[in-house]
């Protein structure tokens, strides 16, 4: 799959963009463990043009992460133009323009997944972004509003005519929000529609190996995208990589898992600060499977995530070692 002059390969699985998620350290071991392609967090494009510093931050990029993508999102065409210019000076592969982010401050605002209620001017700022910057411009967006409005078999061919390289569907409405389960049939059909020459990424629900070669055997999706399945569980890109090379796939020993989950923590910790750091880290804490089932942890997991010091973390880490991994 090529995005422009990007080659990612066959059935390419790349990182979603994940607001408090996808930061320089979780994007690099992503991509370390077979992840094709990262996502920034998304970035604001009003904030970017007044120079919001927390927000300018989020352009930092390793040049270890590539190919990597910057994704911006906004109502407004000319911030939305102005920030992508911006974008491009920070040098990434390409440009991504989120249209499906569903929390109610992003979509509620008529930004994110917002835009599927007013699609002249989502296309409208898509052809400006993609007149706009010489970098590829990609789409990642919803079946649709609600349930009565999924638009996207007939949206994808119009994106595509703006200029778009690519598009990404999550498989779910606005207002499912990420309820429920991800409906791909429209993704597949949308892929089916001849009309369609540039790649179709799916996205939703990928958290299993089997689950991704599904999606390319039964959809046809050129690509896959996995989101809040990599919380916490960094190695997921593995063992998705190694299924659809084998058709098998052999977990990672559990003294690698907390390795990567160690490193995540002390990258966070380095990146910001002791306390803010691991105040980050907790969603990957909560969310990794790698204490999921494991007996009589409640106590446990409370100690872990309440708390606020590496030194707490690691003697945690080494009792549950002992008494779960020993």
């Amino acid at each position: 799959m090529k995005i422009g002059n990007i080659d990612l390969g066959e059935r390419p699985v790349m990182l979603a963009p994940m607001e408090d998620v996808t930061d320089p350290s979780f994007r690099l071991i992503c991509r370390e463990q077979g992840a094709k392609m990262v996502y920034t967090e998304f970035v604001s494009a009003e904030a970017l043009v007044r120079n919001i510093a927390s927000t300018t931050r989020k352009l930092h990029i390793d040049d270890r992460e590539r190919p990597v993508a910057i994704q911006i999102y906004g109502r407004d065409p000319e911030a939305m133009v102005d920030a992508a210019k911006m974008v491009e000076e920070a040098q990434p592969d390409l440009i991504d323009i989120n249209f499906g982010c569903p929390v109610k401050k992003v979509a509620g605002k008529g930004a994110g997944a917002g835009m599927l209620r007013d699609i002249p001017k989502m296309l409208a700022i898509t052809e400006a972004v993609v007149k706009g910057v010489s970098l590829p411009v990609t789409v990642k967006t919803r079946l649709g509003w609600d349930c009565e409005n999924k638009i996207i078999t007939d949206l994808g061919p119009r994106l595509q005519d703006c200029g778009i390289a690519a598009i990404t569907v999550h498989g779910r409405t606005r207002s499912q929000m990420y309820t429920g389960s991800a409906d791909w049939s429209l993704i597949g059909e949308l892929k089916s529609d001849p009309r369609m020459v540039i790649p179709v990424i799916g996205n939703g629900d990928i958290t299993t190996p089997e689950a991704a070669a599904d999606a390319f055997e039964k959809y046809g999706v050129d690509g896959v995208m996995i989101g809040r399945g990599s919380i916490g569980a960094t190695w997921i890109f593995h063992d998705v990589e190694q299924y659809l090379r084998e058709v098998r796939w052999e977990p990672l020993p559990d003294f690698e898992k907390f390795a990567l989950l160690r490193r995540q923590i002390r990258e966070s910790i380095d990146r910001i600060d002791e306390y803010r750091g691991i105040l980050h880290i907790r969603r990957h804490l909560a969310a990794t499977p790698l204490f999921k089932g494991l007996p009589d942890f409640r106590q446990t997991r409370i100690r872990m995530l309440r708390a606020e010091t590496a030194d707490e973390l690691e003697q945690i880490f080494r009792e549950i070692e002992e008494n779960y991994f020993g």
